[in-house]
């Protein structure tokens, strides 16, 4: 098996400082760990910034890994665009001449490119691929949820098309005009007023991704026939290019194999890995109250405002033995960052602000029962994860990666998923001391250790390489 040194490219759709959702940390974690291996890491990746031309793109260092941004304002002028873009794919293409890598390992493509894969493939890269979401199946925000709110248990063309021509997939002529004007401004001046000019689009209009009036039938089946073309397009043409795939939950696992028809052995069941070490050593603090927490991106999927809703049910008297603190960037749809402000006076909540990666361990070791009652699958939820490794006991949606992750009775519970009077319930329950929180954790929760987990890619790399050498 090939031993040495890797040189290794890991392509994501954002990277830190500017996003620090689950899917960037892992990818800067990962990064890191294979550079203090000793391999050549670099990052490539994207960025939405209005002050800058489109499509250009810089090199950055983050913590010694060296990083290509290319800026993709999402001036998009088909649908195709979202998911195979040229433009991207040019860029990508010269990084790839210039650093020659032997591994190419993709985390994310959304406001990239799928032909990126291919190139990586024709340049002699073995390609990994971690799916982290149902990105490649659905092209909206790959999260399986209908514009309707209701979750997408099996693939429909028909319903796609429904859903997409709701979906405002990219910027109009006004938001193309005032960012050539801004990165002018910003070229010859150094004035950079991109701030400025995104509070004001926040509050005027709706930004990509959020809903648009209601579409002619015509355009609903004009989207859907796009969405079977990006499967069929995928399916033929990405898919055939990856040498491996990976998935950190078996639930998605399976939809894939299952539902795409991807040889089982060429996707791999592998679970991310938890640094141990950053939260066991944690002191859980006590209280004569119970802390209930959620914390993750304060966005409507991850699902706070049922929480919100659930608390609120709750019987005032048993409230008031306890404390909800919801953790988290308040940042994006303003409007919905309102009514979980107002939720949250109304049922005697606080909202607690963004925690950086030592504050969750902080707030981890001060909670007493942890709550994630996102609205879609997931896969495999990073705050669990450390959770898990903090013994916190967690209360989650009987769904997806989430149900997978916490066994009921041993490192948590369930409740029924979009359900506000069951969560209430459970909320109750624990309030009364009736839940059985006491009993958890009998024994250390089964996780890899993150450093485990890096260990194992680099033997599937270097697996591939020598594979390709050979």
């Amino acid at each position: 098996m090939f031993s040495g040194p890797l040189k290794i490219l890991l392509v994501t759709h954002g990277f830190p400082p500017h996003q620090t959702a689950g899917t960037e940390t892992y990818t800067a974690d990962l990064g890191l760990a294979l550079a203090r291996r000793g391999h050549d890491v670099r990052v490539f990746t994207a960025h939405k910034d209005i002050s800058r031309p489109n499509y250009s793109v810089t090199e950055r260092k983050w913590n010694g890994l060296v990083v290509h941004e290319i800026v993709n304002n999402l001036f998009h002028r088909d649908f195709e665009e979202t998911w195979h873009n040229p433009e991207v794919e040019r860029p990508f293409e010269r990084v790839l001449e210039a650093f020659a890598p032997d591994v190419v390992h993709v985390q994310h493509l959304l406001y990239l490119s799928t032909g990126c894969i291919q190139l990586a493939r024709a340049k002699g890269a073995s390609v990994v691929f971690t799916l982290h979401d149902f990105w490649l199946q659905c092209p909206r925000f790959g999260q399986r949820v209908h514009v309707d709110g209701g979750l997408c248990d099996r693939i429909d063309f028909t319903r796609c098309g429904t859903c997409l021509a709701h979906f405002k997939y990219g910027q109009g002529g006004l938001e193309r005009t005032v960012g050539g004007v801004l990165a002018g401004l910003r070229s010859g001046t150094g004035i950079d007023l991109s701030r400025f000019a995104r509070a004001a689009a926040a509050r005027l209009s709706a930004s990509p991704g959020e809903a648009r009036a209601d579409p002619e039938p015509e355009e609903s089946a004009r989207f859907a026939e796009l969405a079977a073309e990006r499967t069929l397009r995928l399916q033929k043409q990405l898919v055939p290019a990856v040498d491996l795939f990976l998935s950190p939950s078996r639930f998605l696992r399976e939809r894939f194999v299952n539902e795409w028809g991807i040889d089982p052995a060429r996707i791999e069941h592998l679970r991310f890995g938890v640094d141990l070490d950053h939260f066991m050593p944690q002191v859980r603090t006590g209280s004569d109250r119970l802390r209930i927490a959620f914390i993750g991106s304060l966005v409507p999927l991850k699902g706070p405002h049922l929480l919100l809703e659930a608390w609120s049910r709750v019987d005032q008297a048993l409230r008031a033995h306890g404390d909800l603190v919801l953790y988290g960037p308040a940042q994006h749809h303003p409007d919905y960052q309102q009514l979980l402000a107002e939720g949250a006076r109304a049922s005697g909540a606080r909202l607690g602000g963004r925690l950086d990666r030592a504050g969750v361990a902080r707030v981890l070791a001060q909670t007493d029962l942890l709550v994630v009652p996102s609205l879609w699958f997931e896969n495999s939820p990073l705050v669990i994860l450390e959770a898990l490794a903090s013994r916190t006991p967690l209360l989650v949606s009987d769904l997806g990666g989430m149900a997978e992750l916490v066994e009921d009775g041993v490192s948590g519970f369930h409740f029924a998923f979009g359900d506000a009077q069951d969560l209430a319930a459970k909320l109750e329950a624990a309030l009364a001391g009736r839940l059985g929180i006491e009993t958890l954790y009998a024994g250390a929760p089964d996780l890899p250790r993150f450093d485990a987990h890096v260990d194992v890619l680099v033997q599937r790399y270097q697996s591939l390489t020598q594979r390709k050498h050979a």
